[in-house]
């Protein structure tokens, strides 16, 4: 039986949904996930109208929960980074909305900060975290 898990996204501007769903595939394979455990997804609101992840909500049937900055800057994070501070307000963007969407602490992080760089030079950021039950 497959347990539920949360997804947190995070990118450059302008990143595909091609490079976006290679990051995911690769994230989900380190923990043996699939795309049917995925019961969450979220992201920062600064990329609310980001044409690649909706592209990938839309393919997958998800909604995506957008948090303000201030909200994921109070998550505890295993790899926070002043970079994305500067460009976001807040330490961690896949990781902190990872956790948040799963409702869980940082010991349900099962796949901690993937950072994967498209063939387009796009940058994109999955973390994966188990909801608790």
């Amino acid at each position: 039986m497959s347990r539920p898990i949360a997804i947190g996204l995070g990118c450059d501007r302008g990143t595909p949904a091609a490079t976006l769903v290679w990051a995911l595939v690769e994230a989900l394979s380190r923990c043996g996930a699939a795309l049917v455990d995925v019961a969450a997804v979220a992201s920062i609101d600064l990329k609310a109208d980001e044409p690649g992840l909706l592209e990938l909500a839309r393919w997958q049937g998800w909604t995506i929960r957008f948090y303000p900055a201030a909200e994921l800057a109070t998550v505890p994070v295993p790899h926070p980074s002043e970079t994305v501070r500067r460009y976001t307000g807040t330490p961690s963007v896949s990781e902190a909305a990872a956790l948040l969407a799963a409702g869980a602490g940082m010991d349900q992080l099962i796949v901690e900060k993937l950072k994967y760089r498209g063939p387009d030079g796009r940058n994109a950021t999955v973390s994966i975290a188990r909801i608790p039950q």
